[in-house]
């Protein structure tokens, strides 16, 4: 399969695109097909492991890496040694008719895990492929989970270096403190002065300067991204929206071929656009529910057509949604472009010079048939977290909490009782103070004592990477402004 770049610009094969990260028009790559998935073969899948499932959807996008590679990839990325559940993304019943679905039992507690344990085998291989013998250097802008997840991932790979920019008051505690004590000979970690958006900007500049990249090459380098704007991040979020109907199947919860909606706390769109992906391929998906904290950026664009990013940026307390840049929103606009890539770079100047864009009302109608979009407000959050706790007995951490909140403001002003499937994205005591605030808990010292004071609360096991941070060194302490990243990642 080939794939094209959102802005018109070039054709590559699968490994070329997870190689090279971006497209050098500045676009996003996009396969040039939907590979369709029959009822009967998503049936079969009941009966599989997820790593089984895994590659049966994988060799659908990457057609130029043999099955024996697929399947050597995903049994190294997850294996029981790098996530506690042996079903990798495990679905939690709530009540009749909700579940979760916990990506979080990789071995950085957060979703970006299922995508970024996978990407450094694919990321080598295609290296490999393409006859690549620089050093790889991966450049990821992180609002919290991303940065320590493809830390994890790329430390000590061979051939390869890894540097994160993260917002300086951007991150909980705990995402900081992972970041910060990465071990590896070939990870860096740098706090940006400014917000996501800031480091995001600044990183997407870097892939699109020619300067920058002739200068990484005299230090014998090239670029690569793990941020979720990689295919190679995207396509193994597919697989656990296969997962989660054919865990529903196998458990009789749901009949073969009834409609499912997943509810998804969005922000940067890589996550529910592998949902958008799914249902293209033939997963029976209902409705996908876009869910944002008070930067409700996408809300407006589905309920108006409208893209702007003139605004108020709040700090809330899901920050790895405090974004208002929704990079991978431009895959799903290529699509209701009709693929049109001019377009797609009209929209995308039109953003960077003034701010924003209108897609019209026939677009936006489009769109409004399989996303619907509202958001929730740090009140409506630590609610979230405290009904679930003690209606269900069920810990949510802030994010899964905004599309708690929304599936319910969902089913309010819709009736729609269509079976559904919270995306859970991250472990709770990752952001253990404003969970222990929303049971009541009185304010911890640190993120350590509001960790087991939560743990005595609630009953629920703290998670031995919290346990262990308490005691490993900082390592990373570098900060730098918005405009001297890439003196940053040059000064080696």
């Amino acid at each position: 399969m080939s794939f094209f770049s959102t802005r018109g610009g070039s054709c590559v094969t699968a490994s070329q695109a997870i190689l090279k990260g971006i497209a050098p028009d500045g676009g996003l790559y996009v396969p040039a097909m939907f590979p369709p998935v029959s009822l009967d073969k998503i049936v079969r899948m009941a009966d599989m492991s997820y790593q089984e499932r895994a590659v049966q959807v994988l060799k659908l996008f990457l057609e130029d890496f043999s099955i024996p590679e697929i399947e050597k990839a995903v049994e190294a990325a997850y294996g029981p040694d790098r996530f506690d559940d042996p079903a990798v993304a495990p679905l939690k019943k709530l009540d009749a008719g909700t579940w979760v679905m916990e990506l979080f039992h990789g071995p950085t507690l957060a979703f970006k895990d299922i995508a970024l344990q996978l990407l450094p085998h694919l990321l080598k291989m295609s290296a490999e492929k393409n006859k690549e013998n620089r050093e790889v250097c991966i450049l990821v802008a992180t609002s919290g989970d991303t940065g320590k997840a493809a830390l994890e991932g790329f430390r000590d790979v061979p051939g390869t270096s890894c540097t994160v920019f993260y917002p300086l008051d951007g991150v909980s505690d705990v995402q900081k403190l992972q970041m910060v004590t990465t071990g590896g000979d070939n990870t860096r970690v740098i706090a940006v002065r400014g917000n996501f958006d800031d480091a995001q900007t600044g990183v997407k500049e870097l892939f699109c300067s020619e300067d920058f990249a002739a200068k990484m090459a005299t230090q014998g380098k090239v670029l690569s991204s793990a941020n979720s704007i990689n295919l190679g991040r995207l396509v193994p979020q597919v697989v656990y929206y296969f997962s989660a109907y054919a865990d529903l199947v196998h458990s009789a919860e749901i009949a073969a071929g009834d409609p499912v909606n997943f509810c998804v706390p969005t922000g940067n769109f890589g996550d529910i656009l592998a949902g958008y992906y799914a249902r293209c391929m033939g997963l029976p998906v209902n409705k996908l529910i876009c869910a944002s904290n008070r930067n409700n950026v996408l809300t407006d664009f589905f309920n108006s057509g409208i893209y702007s990013v003139h605004r108020t940026f709040f700090k809330t307390l899901s920050p790895s949604m405090d974004i208002l840049v929704s990079s991978n929103l431009e895959r799903l606009l290529y699509e209701a472009a009709d693929r049109d890539g001019e377009l797609i770079r009209v929209w995308m100047n039109q953003l960077k010079e003034c701010g924003s864009y209108s897609v019209g009302d026939q677009r936006r109608e489009w769109m409004s048939d399989m996303f619907w979009g509202d958001c929730a407000d740090n009140k409506d959050t630590l609610n979230e977290i405290s009904n679930r706790f003690h209606q269900d007995g069920y810990l949510m951490d802030p994010h899964t909490a905004v599309a708690g909140h929304v599936l319910r403001q969902y089913r309010t002003k819709t009736n729609d009782t269509t079976p559904t499937v919270i995306v859970g994205t991250a472990n709770p005591y990752k952001f253990a103070a404003d969970v222990l605030s929303a049971l009541g808990g009185e304010k911890a010292e640190d993120a350590f004592a509001a960790s087991e004071e939560l743990e005595k609360r609630t009953g629920v096991p703290m998670p031995e990477q919290v346990k262990r941070l308490k005691d490993l060194p900082v390592r990373h302490t570098t900060e730098c402004d918005r405009d001297k990243m890439a003196e940053a990642v040059l000064a080696d």
